[in-house]
């Protein structure tokens, strides 16, 4: 039979005195309303956390969906001041087409000002010409060598200009088509 523990009439020792042995005493109302006012002040606090991550992550999106308006705005409109910095070149080269007996001297001097409308424009929207001139080093980032020639300068260095070339901010919108001079 298993052995028990348990104090008996036949027990020589006297039971103890003391906080160990004495009876469970039964858990007053004041620990466990403070637990329950507790729980309740966390699932409070948990549930003002979840509506600050939700309003955070509605934030978000909703900042994300502006920064893609903006940018979807930014490149519809990219264009816009350039082509109307265009507009007045347009309006003179209508408005010398309009006159119908123009002489050679009028139709050079209307076209000779609107190249200037149009070199301003470009220059107002960044666009810079690559001219370079003529005994100047060759680029390779922003000259396109056409053909190498003889020539009485030092060589690779630019002999002549066939077309200009343009930057815009910087970067190479079109290289300056040139010739160069071929070693000795």
């Amino acid at each position: 039979m298993a052995e028990n523990n348990l104090p008996t009439d036949q027990d020589p020792s006297p039971p103890e005195s003391g906080a160990e042995n004495a009876p469970p005493q039964s858990a007053g109302p004041e620990p466990l309303a403070a637990a329950l006012a507790e729980l309740a002040e966390l699932k409070a606090k948990n549930q003002e956390l979840a509506d600050q991550h939700l309003r955070s992550q509605a934030d978000m999106q909703n900042t994300r969906r502006r920064a893609d308006e903006e940018v979807a705005k930014a490149r519809k409109f990219a264009v816009e001041a350039f082509a109307e910095s265009l507009l007045p070149v347009c309006d003179s080269l209508e408005a010398g087409l309009a006159i119908p007996d123009a002489t050679p001297e009028v139709i050079r001097e209307g076209a000779e000002a609107t190249l200037r409308q149009l070199k301003s424009a470009l220059e107002r929207n960044k666009v810079v010409e690559i001219n370079p001139a003529a005994a100047a080093k060759f680029d390779p980032h922003q000259h396109q060598a056409i053909s190498v020639v003889p020539a009485d300068q030092e060589p690779n260095t630019v002999v002549s200009v066939l077309q200009k070339g343009y930057l815009i901010a910087e970067r190479v919108l079109r290289p300056a088509l040139v010739t160069v001079a071929a070693a000795k």
